[in-house]
């Protein structure tokens, strides 16, 4: 007998109702490109963004990277400019992707000398739909306050939103300094990394407001607080969310390579999401050598679906393998399958709604096969070793054939595809 709904804990949702996870009050903010918006905060879901690493300068590389991006699933991409040559071309990435029909929003990422490049190239700052701008990497003093000014004018004066993104790599010392000295006259100092968390908090809250002084709508601030520690990026974000209700942009910076990236920001942005915490993410991976830079976009997906956040394409459920699978074979099937249903969803999402909340299962003995089979929309249990080679299919927890033979893989393709055509295809006929 199971709990009611009524015992459970209001910021925990039933099971079987994904996406009501309690989300933390905020603004809303708007990143848009023509008549495509992406809403960040209030009531919206949590967005995914990654980040291009091409040249800018080159417009035909980093347009295809883009699309490369837009097309595995981000809905806003950054991109890095640096330099003239880089501001030139701005217009020019963004005039290719429309050719394309690309209409992802690009995120101008601007540090140095991001005000003299929004100021003196105008048609860069009007083609971006979003300006990351790091109070850290503006200069001292009055210099670093006059170039902030200058770059928050410019997002007033072209209606565009602003990330102000604090990084624990180029804090503002001065900021630091002063928090640094009155620490030390404490009774009691705080530990150096306690002071180094808290002036991170006060540095995106105090530009972000002083942002609102200077012109620029509440709605138009996004706060990130990047760090490259598990445990500090959690208390920081902890922090911010409770001193202000601007949305809120999540990342671990410079999480590495392969497993270790994917484990370490999938460790801290998982515990903050399930506490309502965060309105974007994006996942900094470094790329493998010649690695696709999409891989990043994947994982984000792959965080707020199986978080039950949100949904972005099938699901693959598949066992691990023991000593009763020697067989390959259902390693290869839901490798098979899974890459499949991701390339197949740029064009299932246009044709069949919902279809990207579907669970396939591929199952490799006897022992879980045919239970996890019956649970997931379409399953198959393949033969373990010393078993009858014969894999039964079940669809919506009902048994419906029996595969024998070389073509297993390629005929349960083939029911995987009817299937989608028959349950959500009806579907959309039946809205229409």
């Amino acid at each position: 007998m199971g709990l009611p709904d009524a015992a459970l804990p209001d910021d925990i949702a039933p099971w079987g109702a994904p996406g009501t996870l309690a989300r933390r009050k905020t603004r809303q903010a708007v990143c848009a490109w023509g008549d495509h918006q992406v809403l960040i905060g209030g009531d919206a879901p949590v967005v995914v963004q990654s980040m291009t690493n091409t040249d800018t300068a080159d417009a035909i590389a980093t347009a295809i990277q883009v699309k490369e991006l837009a097309q595995a699933g981000s809905e806003i991409v950054r991109i890095t400019v640096n330099s003239p040559e880089a501001a030139r071309e701005v217009p020019a990435i963004r005039e290719q992707l429309d050719r394309m029909g690309v209409s992802v929003p690009l995120c101008g990422d601007f540090h140095f000398n991001g005000h003299k490049l929004l100021t003196q190239y105008p048609d860069c700052a009007q083609a971006l739909s979003k300006y990351r701008i790091n109070p850290g990497n503006m200069g001292g003093g009055k210099r670093r306050d006059d170039n902030f000014a200058q770059m928050i004018e410019v997002a007033c004066l072209h209606n565009k939103p602003v990330r102000i993104g604090v990084n624990w790599g180029s804090l503002d010392q001065e900021l630091l300094a002063k928090m640094m000295d009155e620490n030390s006259q404490r009774s009691k100092p705080l530990a150096a990394q306690a002071v180094m968390r808290e002036a991170l908090v006060v540095s995106a809250i105090s530009n972000a407001e002083r942002a609102e002084v200077l012109g620029l709508s509440g709605n138009k601030i996004v706060l990130s607080c990047k760090v490259s520690h598990v445990q500090d990026l959690i208390a920081v974000y902890r922090e911010l969310s409770k001193r202000c209700d601007y949305p809120l942009h999540l990342g671990l910076t410079e999480a590495g390579m392969g497993t270790k990236g994917v484990v370490a920001s999938t460790a801290a942005l998982a515990v903050l999401l399930q506490e309502g915490i965060g309105d974007t993410i994006r996942i900094s991976l470094t790329p493998e050598p010649g690695g696709d830079r999409c891989r990043e976009v994947v994982v984000a997906q792959e965080i707020l679906q199986t978080m039950g956040m949100r949904a972005f394409t099938p699901m693959v459920i598949a066992c691990p393998g023991c000593g009763r699978t020697t067989s390959t074979v259902f390693q290869e099937l839901a490798d098979d399958i899974q890459r499949y249903l991701r390339q197949q969803m740029p064009l299932w999402k246009a044709q069949f709604s919902g279809v990207e909340s579907m669970n396939v299962a591929v199952m490799g003995c006897v022992v879980n096969g045919p239970g996890e089979s019956r649970h997931a929309n379409i399953g198959i249990s393949l033969p373990g070793t010393g078993e009858v080679p014969a894999a039964p299919v079940y669809v919506d927890g009902e048994r419906t054939v029996t595969l024998k033979g070389e073509h297993i893989a390629q005929e349960f393709q083939v029911i995987v595809e009817q299937y989608v055509q028959r349950r959500y295809g009806q579907g959309n006929q039946n809205s229409q």
